[in-house]
């Protein structure tokens, strides 16, 4: 009895010999069971959904992805901007050397009338009619007189510099809005790189994908959960090759992110094609400075303080610099009403029409009061004062002038040329991880490969139809980035079948993916190792 219970025992708990488990045979002998001859399963579990990924863990491959390629094929338009734009940091400074003798006279003792300036200008330059004035803005200054002249190219001017004391002509130089020769010719370069509208493209081109490129590299380099130190300070400790590319890639870029922004937005504003969208908007939201009335209408302000004859229309030459209260009359008005140099003095457009004084000091604090005066009395028209602007009309005055490095002076070009030298950096950082990416082993001059695809089909439709609207919005401001977009698009889905269109490559053939590489290639998971 003792052994029969034993040997129940052994085969309950399958360790006798054929047990269920078939884990130990031999032992006890003892005939053969139910419990012996059926197998044990266990019960089927039910399929498991794929897990649930975050809204960043979607958009990050495709933010990669759309970081490699615009680094790849927008980088060379961007360098080149920084390149130039480094170049123009300096121009004030080669400006004011180059052209010393027009600009700087020696103080005098007192200064001849202005209406006395703009003859001599005229005695020096008989064609073309005179355009603006500029009284000298102080003691060791020339006047500035500029007149039209066809014998310069387009949207530019021929300025005759006056000696405000002795009426000397000091110089004539073709100018461009404010710029003399050399430097309108490094603005030139900056904007268009000397191929006229046409080459307006490039610049705008690169300051459509430049934020997108700055916000999109932060967000990547951010995502990745590191600590403040290692987002703002390249990794020291981080051994050569690719990782070190990319803690001093990423980590200056997110010094000069703020900087970047400033000058894609500022930009755009003045582009061929945003440009145009840029105004629209402004127009709608009254984002503009405020007309000033320049008509001489009956029953107007000015109409009722007529005491002299009418200002001749401007067909009738220079004697409206004279007739009237002329253009000595006119500066004594705008100086009364508390406007001060530098200032811009217009010549009315016809008979009905006033005079315009406009300031101009564009450094901090600036200045931009204006008035509008009647020549024939020198009453004041019209008047609107820079504190009336909306606040986004002086926000776009002064973020373009710091773009242009006016705004603060010395340290304004001192702050666009760090933003210059970092932005080369960047990209020649980031060019250097487009080359350690490419594979090696079969020895062929290959490129760097971007993250995998798939990253659109890996999209729930919620963040899809997010993705789609953003882009189409952005596209419908930035016309050539819409373009370039769809050119992105074309050239990776031509690559793709050209991929798949090779034979098989035999295994063993490819680099392994080194530490290195990995670090910024998103995990392939389910489709984003698929088609895009």
């Amino acid at each position: 009895m003792p052994r029969k219970r034993r040997a129940t025992a052994g085969n309950q708990t399958g360790i006798g010999p054929d047990s269920s488990t078939g884990a130990l045979r031999g032992g006890d002998s003892c005939g053969s069971t139910d419990l012996e001859r059926t197998p044990v399963t266990a019960d089927p579990l039910p399929p498991q959904a794929p897990p649930r990924r975050g809204v960043w863990a979607q958009l990050r491959p495709l933010l990669l992805r759309t970081h490699f390629y615009a680094g790849v094929f927008i980088a060379p338009f961007i360098l080149v901007a920084a390149v130039t734009g480094l170049i123009y940091t300096a121009a004030p400074q080669i400006e004011r050397m180059v052209y010393d003798h027009e600009l700087r006279v020696p103080a005098g003792q007192a200064a001849q009338p202005l209406s006395k300036q703009v003859a001599a200008a005229r005695a020096a330059h008989p064609s073309g009619e005179i355009t603006s004035v500029m009284p000298a803005v102080d003691a060791t200054s020339t006047t500035r007189v500029v007149f039209s002249d066809e014998t310069v190219p387009a949207d530019y001017e021929m300025a005759v510099f006056v000696d405000p004391y002795t009426l000397e002509v000091r110089g004539q130089e073709r100018t461009f809005g404010q710029w003399l020769g050399v430097r309108a010719w490094i603005d030139d370069l900056h904007r268009n790189l000397h191929l006229g509208a046409f080459g307006r493209n490039y610049s705008e081109l690169a300051a459509s994908w430049m934020w997108i490129v700055v916000l999109g590299g932060l967000a990547l380099w951010i995502g990745r959960r590191r600590s403040l130190r290692r987002v703002v300070l390249p990794d020291a400790s981080a051994k050569k090759g690719r990782s070190r590319n990319l803690s001093w890639h990423a980590a200056t870029g997110v010094w000069i992110t703020i900087g970047l922004l400033l000058l894609s937005v500022t930009g755009l504003t003045w582009s061929n094609h945003a440009g145009a969208k840029i105004a629209d908007v402004r127009t709608l939201f009254d984002w503009n400075s405020p007309p000033l009335e320049t008509s001489l209408t009956p029953g107007g302000q000015a109409a009722e303080h007529r005491h002299g004859a009418a200002a001749p229309a401007a067909e009738g030459g220079d004697a409206v610099f004279t007739s009237g209260v002329g253009i000595d009359g006119v500066m004594a008005t705008a100086t009364a009403q508390g406007l001060r140099t530098p200032l811009f003095i217009a010549p009315p457009a016809d008979a009905q029409s006033a005079w315009k004084v406009d300031e101009s000091k564009r450094d901090w604090p600036t200045r931009f009061d204006a008035v509008t005066v009647d020549g024939r009395t020198g009453a004041v028209v019209d008047r609107v004062d820079f504190d009336e602007w909306p606040f986004m009309a002086k926000m776009t005055n002064w973020t373009i002038d710091a773009h242009m490095g006016i705004l603060f002076g010395l340290p304004n070009q001192l702050v666009l040329a760090a933003l210059a030298i970092g932005l080369i950096f960047v990209i020649a950082r980031g060019y250097g991880m487009w080359w350690q990416r490419r594979p090696t082993r079969d020895g062929g001059a290959r490129f760097g490969r971007p993250a995998p695809r798939g990253s659109l089909r890996a999209l729930t439709p919620g963040v899809l139809v997010l993705v789609a609207a953003t882009t189409l919005f952005i596209a419908y401001f930035l016309p050539l980035f819409a373009i370039s977009l769809a050119v992105f698009l074309a050239v990776d889905v031509l690559l793709e079948r050209r991929r798949t269109t090779r034979p098989p490559v035999l295994a063993g053939t490819l680099d392994p993916p080194s530490p290195d590489t990995q670090e910024e290639t998103p995990v392939a998971v389910g489709a984003e190792t698929g088609g895009r």
